[in-house]
């Protein structure tokens, strides 16, 4: 009985974990945008053999102040118009 316990146990366990789970609650191909919506994954990248893929430089700009429509920054936060 222990037995049957323990791989009841493991089976709800390996049974609870999902590719949606993985993927934010998307679903497989699908990622969260920027406002939490579900987006399309970009299409699939294909190099030729024998192809010389050149890496471009890594740029980190600050994330600016963003706002949904209908707000605008203001005293430090978000704030409608």
């Amino acid at each position: 009985m222990k037995y049957f316990f323990a791989a009841v146990v493991v089976a709800s366990t390996f049974a609870s974990f999902g590719a949606a789970n993985a993927a934010g609650g998307c679903g497989l191909g699908f990622h969260r945008g920027p406002y939490g919506g579900c987006r399309p994954n970009g299409g699939a990248v294909v190099v030729a053999p024998g192809a010389v893929v050149v890496e471009r430089p890594v740029v980190v700009v600050p994330r600016g102040r963003i706002c949904p429509v209908g707000f605008s920054w203001r005293y430090g936060r978000c704030r409608p118009l």
